[in-house]
């Protein structure tokens, strides 16, 4: 499917776009392959071998999250817990373009985001099961994974709270003129609160260069996005005349050539984008959750596992177009298998926290130059004024 744009106008405003309808992009099955074309990777350009090796990405995001699944059942994961499955392609689709050095940030769903993003998925299991080899020690848990070395800046709990961050990033690399791109992620619930809509501002202001991506996977935990705003999604960053589109996240090639083309546009100077990426998880909002709950009708689910599966749709254009058999397929998912086992068996290895690290990156001391808060408690040095 072809994705819909809003574009800046001279002044800044935004045109109309069309967001409804039979030109609206919504994830579906991809039959013709990538935006319609009947040669997806000619359309996309993505060559069949690099094809190739998405797929084995997504499949290793897949077994790594069923393997999340299996240990949280277990016990060995505690607390919140956000599975990705079904949203694969927006993993692969969205980081996967970018440059080692750019930056991305996310909210508490990260966990196939930080491996794209170059974090070894033993660091990230062992994170989420609480123990020291840990992505972030152990201290972060599933919702907060982050990697200075792989400038994956952390997963956040604060419905929009990783928004104003990611201006922040942004305005940092623009000042040090740096030739990198933010991409940041959000739910779609992240659109309603006010740290959003300030973030856009600013970067509109400033001409950031970042990238504000919502998984519109359609329910904010088990509300419907409809049942919250009577716009549409693709119109959410138009009052600070931002240039906004829509790409089939399901589909992953045509998402990989989005965010390709969209990458080098910001990188040269294009200013902020927005990117209603339309999706949908196919577990609950999180581990309490159930598959379907009680929000969204089972059939909604099952239709979209049966024609939207990204894993399925980009083995189909593979497998259609001669690039990849049956025992090619099942030698990919074994090593994907192994991988997300070896994560298991490291993090079962790796030992907790001790009561040590309850004080460790922890800030208590007042600076020698005195606190610099004007906050009623302020405390000048000796000697100092």
């Amino acid at each position: 499917m072809a994705d819909t744009k809003t574009k800046k106008g001279k002044a800044g405003a935004v045109d109309s776009a069309k967001s409804k309808g039979k030109d609206a992009v919504e994830p579906g099955r991809a039959e013709n392959g990538a935006r319609g074309a009947k040669d997806p990777f000619k359309a996309s350009g993505v060559p069949p071998e690099q094809a190739l090796d998405i797929l084995q990405d997504m499949l290793l995001y897949r077994r790594f999250e069923e393997r999340v699944e299996e240990a949280y059942a277990i016990g060995k994961i505690g607390g919140f817990c956000h599975i990705h499955i079904g949203q694969e392609g927006v993993a692969a689709g969205t980081i996967q373009p970018l440059v080692e050095d750019d930056y991305v940030i996310s909210a508490y769903r990260e966990h196939t985001q930080a491996i794209a993003k170059g974090v070894e998925p033993n660091a990230v299991m062992a994170e989420l099961f609480g123990r020291v080899d840990g992505a972030s020690g152990g201290k972060g848990g599933s919702m907060h994974i982050f990697s200075a070395a792989r400038r994956f800046m952390g997963g956040h709990g604060i419905v929009g709270g990783q928004v104003p961050l990611a201006a922040g990033i942004a305005w940092k690399v623009k000042y040090r003129k740096e030739p990198n791109v933010v991409l940041c992620f959000m739910g779609d619930a992240a659109v309603n609160q006010g740290g959003f809509h300030e973030a856009m501002n600013m970067a509109a202001v400033w001409e950031l260069p970042a990238i504000f991506v919502v998984e519109n996977n359609k329910y904010g935990m088990g509300t419907a996005f409809d049942r919250v705003s009577t716009t549409d999604m693709i119109t959410k960053a138009a009052p600070y005349g931002i240039e906004a589109s829509t790409v089939n996240g399901q589909d992953v090639l045509a998402t990989y050539a989005h965010f390709r083309d969209l990458a080098e546009e910001v990188r040269n100077g294009g200013g902020p984008r927005f990117v209603d990426v339309k999706c949908y998880r196919f577990r609950g909002h999180s581990m309490s959750d159930p598959v379907s709950g009680t929000y969204r009708p089972t059939e909604e689910l099952e239709e979209m596992k049966e024609g939207a599966d990204p894993i399925a749709v980009l083995r189909g254009q593979l497998m259609d177009a001669g690039h990849l058999d049956k025992e090619a397929l099942e030698a990919m998912d074994v090593e994907a298998r192994r991988i997300s086992q070896e994560a298991v068996d490291f993090a079962d290895a790796s030992p907790q926290p001790g009561p040590e690290a309850l004080y460790a990156h922890v800030w208590a001391e007042i600076n020698e130059n005195g606190r610099l808060f004007f906050d009623g408690r302020g405390q000048a040095p000796e000697g100092g004024g």
